[in-house]
């Protein structure tokens, strides 16, 4: 209670009720694989030209399939995705050593994260402009212009934005230009070029070679390139570690899953290349690969795995889930999309797209509809020739009378029905019926993670009859809300769900131990996969 020790109004502020519980979002997918470029930490995209603005465009399917993943979740409907880059252990990055006014200090520029694609950055140091030539300031602002090409221009770099040099046969356009006008060099100005550069660009992080030197001012340079071979992609195989990333590292610098395991707001996963024989080309570290998936979903009880079956799978007898587990889902066959580069096609496994489904469903219905039924965007949907069609195999229904009841998830072709290629499957990899079906398991994990972070106001409460009262209110509204959604069953409250927060569901010693014990029971759809209709000839007498 507050102290009032003088006459006069007091305005107090008290709780109105129970503390509302808000749904968690669902939508957010991370993705793990190989870039053209980019950092190593987890990296939030919102779209294809974001993620082409940190990491590239395409690279060959033999590479990573990542960028087509990336590609076909946004056509998809998806709308966040954390991107975990893969480097491999030996690689480099390379570094600029670049002189200054002081023989005694230069100016460290590094690409922004290791690998050869730093070679091909090119950075050009000159004088700036925005002041009066007649009385200048006691330090002149400097303008740093930064290059990057897809791949190696030809040598000597003509310098692309010199219109002087339009016609030279050997003029490139870079692939990404960054500018950075008039900042000063000094760390005393407001726009000092370091600080500025290295929270604005995608390609380069700078540094002084020697921090207990004064700053000097760097020298002007036409386009010099970072390195010549410093920067590497490493000539040490893949392995499922490079994927798995370094989870002993101090939270905030992990890479690979082990970084995307920080990251609460993922609920849904995916290694596309888990089935990439080029890239891991040992059979144990791709099987290793999709565990460590499935794994950590199963760990951290906040997020759904995505699976695909390998290349050249069409055997019915042999086509069936890699493992049993109910925070997954298997998907088959592979689907073929366009190159932009080369204009041809590939095929690519499916996780990409079927996360991107995900998510629209998730955003347009909610989880709990099964994400199945539904087209495939993003994805060839024209037979290129007699022997290249939009799905590597084409199981209709007979194969998924065999398939379904092994919880494969068939993408099927409905081109001659006019409904073109759909997601035909919504089971987990799970043998247990409670868990058969996607939309459940991901309901539940929504359900779990939105309550899990909307009573964390409870933690050293009072635990007494009040207290009680309001976590079975609040958990009460919360599914409520839920079961108004379409999310539950039932015709009435009480067959929708239950909660129990009181002297029935803990006991005294629960109670000196510290223990806030809150039994919940929901009811979730399912969906209707199995549609009958029985039809009747009955004739009409009066």
């Amino acid at each position: 209670m507050p102290e009032y020790l003088s006459p006069g109004v007091y305005m107090e502020e008290i709780p109105s009720g129970p503390v509302p519980i808000e749904g968690v979002s669902t939508s957010t997918a991370g993705f793990v694989g190989l870039t053209e470029r980019g950092p190593i930490q987890p990296r939030l995209v919102t779209g294809w030209g974001d993620y082409v603005a940190w990491f590239g465009g395409f690279i060959d399917p033999t590479d990573s399939f990542l960028p087509w993943a990336v590609k076909g979740f946004f056509d998809n409907g998806g709308r966040r995705l954390f991107v975990a880059r893969v480097v491999r252990n030996d690689a480099d990055t390379a570094v600029l050593d670049h002189p200054t006014a002081d023989p005694a200090q230069n100016l460290l520029v590094r690409a922004q994260a290791p690998g050869a694609w730093g070679d091909r950055i090119f950075i050009r140091i000159a004088a700036g402009t925005n002041f009066d030539p007649a009385s200048p300031p006691p330090r002149p602002p400097i303008t740093v212009t930064v290059l990057y090409y897809a791949t190696m221009p030809p040598m000597p770099l003509v310098d692309p934005l010199d219109n002087a040099n339009i016609a030279d046969p050997n003029r490139r356009e870079p692939t990404v230009v960054e500018a950075f006008e008039n900042v000063g060099w000094h760390p005393d100005e407001p726009d000092f070029f370091i600080d500025y550069i290295n929270a604005r660009s995608k390609l380069v992080e700078l540094a002084w070679s020697d921090p207990t030197v004064a700053p000097s001012r760097p020298n002007d340079t036409a386009f010099i390139q970072l390195s010549t071979t410093q920067g590497t992609d490493g000539a040490a195989a893949l392995g499922a570690g490079d994927f798995t990333g370094n989870a002993a590292a101090p939270a905030g610098t992990r890479n690979g899953l082990a970084g995307l395991a920080d990251i609460d707001e993922i609920s849904i996963l995916g290694a596309p290349d888990h089935v990439n024989t080029a890239a891991l080309t040992n059979a144990a570290d791709r099987d290793n690969l999709r565990n460590q998936v499935i794994n950590q979903c199963e760990i951290l009880k906040d997020r759904f795995a995505i699976v695909s079956v390998a290349a050249g799978q069409g055997n019915l007898a042999a086509l069936r889930p890699p493992r049993d587990s109910s925070y997954a889902g298997f998907y088959a066959p592979w689907i073929r999309v366009f190159d932009p580069r080369t204009s041809g096609t590939h095929l690519v496994p499916p996780i990409g797209h079927v996360a991107g489904i995900y998510a629209r469903v998730d955003i347009e219905r909610g989880v709990h509809k099964a994400p199945a039924n539904e087209v495939v965007r993003g994805m060839v949907t024209s037979n290129i020739n007699a022997t290249r069609y939009p799905l590597e195999f084409t199981f209709g229904k007979p194969e998924q009378d065999i398939l379904n009841p092994r919880n494969v998830n068939v993408i099927r072709d409905f081109r001659a029905d006019r409904r073109g290629i759909r997601v035909y499957g919504g089971r987990t990899m799970s043998s247990d019926p409670t868990w058969r079906y996607i939309n459940v398991r991901r309901l539940l994990l929504y359900i779990e993670e939105s309550i899990e972070e909307g009573t964390q106001w409870v933690v050293f409460e009072p635990n007494d009859e009040p207290l009680w009262a309001r976590v079975r209110q609040s958990v009460r509204n919360f599914l409520l809300l839920t079961w108004r959604s379409g999310a539950l069953q039932g015709q009435k409250e009480e067959e929708a769900f239950f909660v129990k927060c009181d002297r029935t569901t803990m006991t005294q010693a629960d109670i000196d131990a510290g223990r806030l014990i809150c039994h919940i029971g929901v009811a979730p759809v399912k969906p209707a996969e199995f549609v009958i209709f029985r039809i009747q000839l009955n004739t009409v007498t009066e």
